[in-house]
Formats: structure tokens, sequence, C-alpha cells
């Protein structure tokens, strides 16, 4: 352990590890190192023992080492004890399936051990910078804009703009919105943007799943490198095997150069592949084999050509519910489907409704040249009443609208568009509830579930309450968090198909 108190300023860092030998190499080079790369003190505690009882004091960052299933439960009760944690977990076996298991666990990044001191504090270093200061809900971030509208709406535009006075507010990421439905994604975000597994994000249409895969590139490793994102949806069957793979010259007609597709242009950094559920099955074997793999061939070549990729895939449709209908390979769902991210529809998140609007009110008043600031209170009510079917994409649409087609200072009622004056949208609110109430007491009246369903109520009632996040809903319910994760696995195969 270190010698003295400990600075306010410094990094706190636990080390645990049953390896005299690691322990060794951490004293005596990591702290260096890691001071070098983060400029601030950094006050690292080391423990032998596989599970302490408590930490001298809770640190920001913990590397935990293990091997078995029993070091395996220590990281995992960390995380359920402690959330705001960095948890870095290293291990001697580097497989796939360790990785994931320690993820699961609730571990923030993986490395296969044996390795250096130097490689240790980069990674620790990029951790650390990337994920701290947690996001808190009276901090918002502003930053000037910087590159193109996203698809999907979230965040103001960041085109390139020389106002002085012109900035957009943003509170993680390009994404707008403090409720708790966020923060949950936010967290999960930071937990796992430095893996290396493939993330599985789903949600409705215009939630924001393209921002969300943005967030995890730019908070990862890879963030130096590119970007690709490919909308399966918007691309012809017969013109997306080359699209995603690329082509030599003379393999179909029209083919006059080689050209690379989005996999190898994506080489060092993510693909992020939109509505992969859109892609043909047979395509959808060949995306398998490059991501087990690593390598591809262009269509009509021989070379295999080895990639180095991040891959990013999403749907707004329910990927099971996919893969029983025979329209999603089982085999690349649950190589795919190793860290699940849901964004939430807009309705469940109203509270960000009207800090939406008015940044999209800020940005588009600023691009045609209008004066309107503020929404009036009559209309920030109605926008917060409608239950936006299109999300966080129909609000902007909706914004924009407004802006080029009427002139004035204040937004008023008048000016936004006719369907949220209508009283439909309260009668289906109205009837939905009712519908709600009468299921309830439908359930109610049923005969005594099985208990596997009555434990799913249980873990998924904490996990609505705690917004998604897996470790604290853990951590009340006393169990780990891969108990949550084998669960709901178990839950999948027992649902009727």
């Amino acid at each position: 352990m270190s010698s003295g108190p400990a600075d306010l300023n410094s990094v706190r860092i636990a080390v645990v590890s049953s390896d005299p030998a690691f322990r060794r190499m951490i004293n005596d080079q990591l702290t260096g190192l890691l001071e070098d790369k983060l400029k601030q003190p950094c006050d690292i505690q080391m423990f032998d023992d596989k599970a302490p009882a408590s930490f001298l004091m809770e640190p920001a960052c913990a590397l935990i080492t293990f091997e078995d299933e029993e070091e395996l439960k220590v990281l995992s009760r960390l995380a359920s004890r402690h959330p705001n944690m960095l948890l870095l977990a290293l291990s001697g076996n580097g497989s796939v399936s360790r990785a994931v298991a320690s993820m699961q666990a609730g571990a923030h990044d993986f490395i296969a051990r044996p390795v250096s001191a130097d490689v240790l504090s980069s990674r620790m270093s990029e951790m650390i910078a990337h994920h701290r200061p947690a996001p808190r809900s009276d901090i918002v971030l502003s930053s000037r804009p910087t590159a193109a509208s996203t698809p999907d709406g979230m965040g103001a535009s960041r085109a390139q703009d020389q106002s002085s006075d012109f900035e957009i507010m943003r509170d993680f990421e390009g994404f707008i919105g403090k409720s708790p439905a966020m923060h949950g994604v936010y967290d999960q975000i930071m937990r796992i943007a430095g893996s290396k597994a493939p993330v599985f994000i789903t949600g409705e249409s215009g939630t924001g799943k393209e921002v969300c895969a943005q967030a995890l590139h730019a908070r990862s490793s890879r963030s130096s490198g590119p970007f690709i994102a490919i909308n399966c949806s918007a691309i012809p069957a017969d013109l997306m095997e080359s699209e995603v793979f690329g082509h030599m010259r003379g393999a179909f007609t029209g083919a006059n150069d080689d050209r690379k597709g989005a996999a190898e242009l994506a080489d060092g950094g993510t693909l992020f592949l939109d509505e992969i559920g859109e892609m043909p099955l047979d395509l959808q074997a060949k995306l398998l084999r490059l991501i087990q793999t690593g390598s591809l061939r262009r269509v009509g070549g021989s070379q295999e050509i080895s990639l180095n990729i991040r891959f990013i895939a999403a749907t707004n449709r329910d990927p099971l519910e996919e893969v029983r209908a025979g329209r999603f390979r089982e085999d690349l769902f649950y190589r795919m489907h190793v860290l699940p991210i849901h964004l939430p529809p807009l309705r469940d998140r109203s509270g960000d409704i009207v800090p939406l609007a008015k940044s999209f009110l800020n940005q588009y008043a600023h691009e045609e040249g209008k004066s309107f600031r503020i929404f009036s209170t009559e209309a920030e009510r109605m926008l917060e009443a409608y239950r936006w079917p299109g999300n966080v994409r129909q609000l902007q649409n909706a914004i924009r609208r407004l802006t080029v087609m009427y002139d004035g200072t204040v937004v008023e009622p008048d000016h936004l568009p006719d369907l949220l004056h209508s009283d439909d949208s309260f009668e289906r609110d109205l009837n939905r509830a009712i519908s709600d109430l009468r299921q309830m007491g439908a359930a109610m009246s049923d005969a005594i579930q099985p208990f596997w369903q009555q434990e799913k109520q249980i873990i998924e009632g904490a996990l609505s309450h705690f917004d998604g996040n897996i470790s604290r809903a853990a951590a009340a319910l006393e169990i780990s968090p891969s108990t949550i994760y084998r669960k709901r696995m178990s839950w999948a195969q027992k649902e009727p198909a």
C-alpha cells in the first residue's frame, strides 16, 4: 500500500492481485509512467488479498487480476459495490470468452497478460482520461460544432461556424439529455467504450443509435482511427456485398477499378452497421466470418485481407424476434450481442424534450438567419404533451420547419405542427392507460406464475428503477451483474417462440 497520506488531487488506484511479481512490477514502474501520462500524481494501493473486506479509500480506478471463478467474483462484487469505479481486468487467459466474462462482471476494459508496464499505463491513462469525471445532472458541456449533422438528430449541428457567440450545449458526446434514462445510457457507454468486444444497439428509429456509436468510438482507444457507418436498409441487396466487402476490377459489370468496401475503410477504427437485420442472410454469414477471423476477401478476389476493426451494430427491431422469424442468423446475433445498449424513446424521457427543442431552435435560427430564441410556456407544454412517435428526429424536423416557415423571437403554439394541436394524442394516452390498467387487473387474477417468471419481474423491476444500470440493480438485489446477464439469457430460451 502507499506509505503516506493521499494527495487530494491524486488519481487513486487500487491493485488487487495474488501475484507478487505483478505487484512488484506495478509498484516499481507503473506509478511514474502513469503520472507522466496523466500529468497529475497517482496514489496506488496494493492488495494481495483476493477479496479485501474494504478499501481504505474508494479508488477512482482498480486493477484486478483473475484466473479463476473466485477471483472473477471479486471483480463482480467490486463493480456492484462501487458503480462509479473504473475497473481494468487482467488475465493470463486472453480468450474472447474470458474477455466477455470480465465485461459482463462489470469491467470497463480487459487486457491479456503478460503485459508491460508501459502498455498497461497507456491503457489505464486512456481509460481514466475518457471516463473522468463521470457525468452529473448539474453539468452541461459546451463545445463548438465540429462535424456534419447526425442522421438521428441527437445534439445540434456540428458544422464549422465562424460566429463567436454561437455555441451548442451538449450533455454527453453529442447527446442532449439529463433524464435518468439517458444517464443510464451514458454510464453504459463509459463502461464499454474501451472494450474491443462488439456492441449491439437497439432502439426505435430516431433515438440516436448512430450518435451512440460515435460516442463509443470517440471514447475508445480507436478515436484517432476512422469511423465508418453504413446503413444496411438503404443499400440494394445486389450492391450490399460490394459496399461492405469491396470488389476487384472485373468482378461484375461496371467494376472498372479495385474498390475498398466499408470494412476495409474502417481498418484501425470502428465499423457501424446500422439496421443490420436488413442485411441478406448470405451476407450475414460472410460478416460472421469477418468478425470471427478478422479477415475478408473482396468480391472477385482471392487474397485474404487482415483487418483490425471494432464492430458496432444497431437495429430498430426486436433482434430475438428477428432470429425466431429466420430473418437474422442466430450465430451472428450471439456473436454481435456481447455488449448491448438500449436507447429509450423520447416519450420515456419527456424532461429532455424542451432542452432538445431549444438546442435545435438555437441551431436552425442561426443557420436560417432568424431571430427565434425561446418557446412560450404554452408551446413548451404542447411539446412535452406530444408522444413523438418519430422520436428526436421528428422533433428536430418540426423545429427546423417552423424556423424556416415563420418569423419572430418567441415560438408560439400557432408555429407548431398541426398534429401537436390535436386532442388525439391525449385520447391515445388515455386509452393506453385504460388498457394498461385492464392488463394489470387480468394479470393479478391469473394463477400463480412459475418461479422464473416471478424472478424475471423482480429483476426487470430493479433494472427499470435504476434506468437499466445493471451494476446498481445487482447491488440493490445483492446479486452479481453476471447473474443478471445469465438470467436474461435463460429467459430468452424459455419465452414462447
